[in-house]
């Protein structure tokens, strides 16, 4: 989970980052300010990894909060700022600014700086996925996943117990932060290939153990289903060797 704060005046601003990032299952926001004492205070406190920073309207000096935050943050904490104009191009680099948006701010621009941030911190893959709807924040083992179903601009998430717990994100929103062994095999489904024990391409299904549902797959996504049954054929000729 990456936690994110925002040091910014502008409303419109600070809504279009939280769409961008609401998007995204492994971010979290951590609060919003625009009050130098308070935004060092929250920041300290909660260690962000990602900070954005209105370096024109925010707070006075904002490249000596930086430089002074950064003595305490985690060295791989990121600043982005967020300006009128280029003039402050050269102090954000020296200061260590990881990203420079120009005003106004689009929703691509914040999305093509986040993919970017993303690239040089990948996301471990882990153990547990965060669901978070508001306030309320729940944790899924992975292990224990069965299946992800779409549900039109939610998604289901289908567990080892036999629940069905329902998530506030697209299915894609999903797709990039789950481990390996979890493959889209339709436009509505992600399967954790852990759990397939048949794959029937004459009615392009997969059987999950455990409950014995029935997925569909389609041709759009053989590539995952053969990837899948390949990596079955190599356990199964180790075994029988």
């Amino acid at each position: 989970m990456n936690n994110y704060f925002i040091i910014e005046t502008e409303e419109p601003i600070i809504n279009s980052i939280i769409k961008v990032l609401d998007d995204l299952p492994d971010f979290n926001l951590i609060g919003c300010s625009h009050d130098a004492s308070e935004s060092m205070n929250s920041i300290l406190k909660d260690m962000p990894d990602l900070i954005f920073i209105n370096i024109d309207t925010s707070i006075d000096d904002p490249f000596e909060l930086v430089k002074e935050t950064k003595q305490y943050l985690n060295s791989d904490s990121e600043f982005i700022a967020i300006s009128s104009s280029k003039e402050k191009t050269y102090d954000a680099i020296k200061t260590g600014f990881f990203d420079y948006l120009l005003n106004p701010v689009s929703e691509l621009e914040i999305r093509k700086s986040i993919l970017r941030f993303k690239k040089k911190r990948p996301t471990k893959l882990k153990e547990t996925i965060c669901l978070k709807s508001y306030k309320d924040y729940r944790y899924l083992r992975t292990d224990e996943i069965l299946f992800l179903k779409a549900d039109n601009n939610t998604t289901d998430f289908h567990m080892l117990d036999g629940n069905t717990i329902n998530a506030f994100k697209t299915l894609k929103a999903f797709e990039s932060v789950l481990p390996k062994n979890f493959l889209r095999i339709h436009k509505s489904y992600i399967v954790n290939k852990n759990y397939v024990c048949r794959v029937n391409y004459g009615k392009l299904t997969c059987t999950i153990k455990k409950n014995n549902n029935t997925v569909p797959f389609t041709k759009t996504y053989q590539d995952n289903i053969d990837f899948m049954v390949n990596t079955f054929s190599r356990s199964s000729a180790l075994l029988l060797n």
